[in-house]
């Protein structure tokens, strides 16, 4: 049986690395660190039902590819801990396979691939599958689903996409729209904002509702602020406070 984290100490994190975050992005003159291998994220879930979780996830990161760990804390849902990996397969000039593996406490087994085509005008398809355990889905969209995407990047860092998420095995019809747009403000500052619009039927019936993500990045440090009704298509609305570091 695994032992719940401290819920204090995970509150304290959160909000330490937020305050930290928010001075150095007042007063540091220095450029977004995109090549530390190592990210480090906490994270404060404020649910209009009156009670918070906390979450702690770390990310290493080379070469495209991706490992990482975490845990996820509420009073409803339990304690989880998780891992997974992803990675990018080049097949070709501007074709590439992109599979991931994720696994957590409570039994929990998922898979997804996805292929990219294209550059610097692209569009991706993506299928995912899980075994259907208890999962508290960090990424927010269904899981078993098909993904679809079509968007812009460059070699500074912009980016703006398009993507469509619909599961596919459950009917329950549940389709989340992502219009997600990066954008480096000179060398010190990179923002990144995703406008969200889910429908489908949820665990307390029909949901439509939307939802937005801003992103704040400067230097090492990064501050994250949500907004997501009926989450996960629950019944619970949150507001979502995430900051962190790279290292």
């Amino acid at each position: 049986m695994t032992a719940a984290p401290k819920r204090g100490t995970l509150q304290w994190g959160v909000r330490a690395l937020a305050w930290a975050a928010a001075g150095l992005a007042g007063g540091v003159q220095a450029q977004v660190d995109t090549t530390a291998p190592y990210k480090l994220t906490v994270a404060d879930y404020r649910y209009d039902a009156g009670y918070s979780g906390q979450d702690v996830n770390l990310r290493w990161r080379r070469d495209g590819t991706d490992l990482w760990i975490g845990v996820y804390h509420d009073p409803v849902f339990g304690s989880q801990w998780r891992t997974g990996a992803d990675t990018s397969v080049a097949l070709g000039p501007g074709i590439s396979v992109q599979p991931s593996l994720q696994a957590a406490t409570q039994g929990f087994v998922g898979a997804s691939l996805a292929v990219q085509a294209g550059d610097p005008v692209f569009a991706s398809l993506g299928w995912g599958r899980t075994n259907l355990r208890p999962y508290f889905n960090l990424n927010f969209d269904p899981n078993d689903a098909v993904t679809a995407s079509v968007g812009w990047h460059d070699s500074d860092e912009r980016a703006v996409s398009l993507t469509l998420v619909a599961d596919d095995r459950l009917h329950t019809g549940q389709r989340d729209w992502h219009l997600t747009a990066r954008w480096p403000l000179g060398d010190q500052v990179r923002i990144t904002a995703d406008l969200l619009y889910k429908s489908g039927l949820g665990d307390g019936g029909p949901v439509r509702g939307w939802g937005w993500t801003f992103n704040w990045d400067i230097a090492r440090w990064f501050v994250r602020l949500a907004r997501d009704p009926k989450q996960n298509f629950s019944t619970q609305d949150v507001t979502r406070l995430a900051a962190g570091v790279r290292f």
